[in-house]
C-alpha cells in the first residue's frame, strides 16, 4: 500500500490541502520513525508507522478549515473520526484507528461529554505503541501555515496541552520520557 498514492486519490494533486497534508505528514513520519528507533525493545512496526503517519490527517479534507485549503462541512476536531471512516472504507482498519486516536494526545469519552465535542461518545486514546508514537510525533508540527516548518519544543507543546488538562500534560510527559531516552 502506497500512502502517497492513496492521498492523491482523495486530494487534488496541486491543491493547498494536498501540499500541507503531505508536508506535515512527512515530518511526522520522520519524527515518529526516529522515536520508534529509540524503543526497539517494544518492537514497533516501522513500515506501519511510516504508512500510518503519512495518513493520520487524511480526514482534514472533510473539515471547514479554509486556512488549510479544506472546504468540508465539519469542525476540525472531527478530522480524526472522518479519517477513520475514509480509511476503513479503503480496508485499512489498523491505519484508521491511528486517524481517530491521534487527535490531541487522545480524547476521552469524558472530554467529549464535558466539552460537548461533535464526536461519537467513546474513548479515542492511542493504545498501541505505534499509535502512541505517531500521536507523540504529531505534536511537534503544525499544519496552520504559520510556522508550519518550525518544529515545536517540548516546553511549547506542554504549555499548549496545559489548557486541555493536567492529564494531557502527564500523558505527553510519559511519552517524552519513553521516546526521547
Amino acid at each position: 500500500m502506497d500512502p502517497v498514492k492513496l492521498i492523491a486519490r482523495h486530494y487534488k494533486g496541486n491543491s493547498k490541502a494536498h501540499k500541507i497534508l503531505l508536508s506535515h505528514s512527512e515530518k511526522v513520519a520522520d519524527r515518529a520513525l526516529a522515536a520508534a528507533g529509540r524503543v526497539p525493545h517494544l518492537e514497533p512496526d516501522l513500515e506501519f508507522i511510516r504508512q500510518a503517519a503519512l495518513l493520520h490527517d487524511i480526514g482534514i479534507l472533510f473539515t471547514a478549515t479554509p486556512q488549510l485549503g479544506c472546504y468540508g462541512n465539519h469542525p476540525y476536531v472531527c478530522h480524526g473520526v472522518l479519517g477513520r471512516a475514509l480509511l476503513e472504507a479503503e480496508g485499512l482498519k489498523r491505519h484508521a484507528l491511528v486517524c481517530e486516536r491521534h487527535v490531541g494526545v487522545g480524547i476521552t469519552r469524558k472530554d467529549i461529554r464535558l466539552q460537548r465535542l461533535p464526536l461519537p461518545a467513546r474513548d479515542m486514546l492511542p493504545v498501541t505503541i505505534e499509535e502512541q508514537i505517531i500521536c507523540y510525533a504529531d505534536k511537534f508540527f503544525s499544519k496552520n501555515g504559520a510556522g508550519a516548518h518550525k518544529e515545536k519544543t517540548v516546553p511549547e507543546i506542554l504549555q499548549k496541552l496545559a489548557s486541555y488538562g493536567k492529564d494531557k500534560v502527564e500523558r505527553f510527559k510519559q511519552w517524552v520520557d519513553l521516546f526521547e531516552s
